[in-house]
């Protein structure tokens, strides 16, 4: 029988901690693309127990899923007791596509008074609670890699970048604690 090699954590062992700001791996977690047109949602976001966000730069949770809208028909779904979500979806006889990318992405979860200081040393986006409020998620970039971009509390956000530039990005966060405190 073939023995299957065991992905070991982009960023396993990782933290920052300094004055004001907080840099961790986020859990293990299953992650999907998931693309539809608007008839399909509701088949979907009864699949999923949740309702699929509608407006741009918004986000539902629900105990430990979330759905970040990233387009008109497209949203990163994230199961933090690692769901298989593509199986729930398959289920769904609407036109979808679901697309399951836990091993493509990684999350880094950035918190404390200056998480948003830090995060736009890199992000051009205004992350102002006014601009960017609790549950604001988008797509854009820190540095040179694209990210998505979720404000999960008034000082945290959770960053998904793909594994290939965990380092980078988690590395860029540490030398902005650095040089912004």
């Amino acid at each position: 029988m073939a023995e299957i090699a065991r992905r070991e954590p982009a960023l396993e062992g990782r933290a920052c901690q300094g004055q004001g700001i907080s840099l961790s791996p986020a859990a293990p977690a299953s992650r999907l693309s998931l693309r539809a047109p608007e008839a399909s949602l509701a088949g979907l976001s009864q699949a999923l127990s949740l309702d699929l966000p509608r407006r741009p730069k918004s986000s539902a949770t629900k105990g430990p899923r979330a759905a970040l809208w990233l387009g008109p028909d497209e949203w990163l779904v994230i199961d933090e007791e690692e769901a298989d979500l593509a199986a729930i979806c398959a289920a769904v006889p609407a036109l979808h596509s679901a697309v399951d990318i836990s091993h493509r992405n990684v999350g880094i979860l950035v918190s404390g008074a200056r998480a948003e200081e830090v995060l736009n040393s890199g992000c051009p986006q205004d992350l102002s609670s006014r601009a960017f409020p609790v549950g604001a998620a988008s797509r854009t970039v820190f540095g040179k890699a694209e990210i998505v971009l979720w404000r999960t509390g008034e000082e945290a956000f959770r960053v998904e970048c793909w594994r290939s530039f965990s380092d980078y990005v988690f590395s860029f966060l540490e030398a902005a604690a650095r040089e912004t405190s």
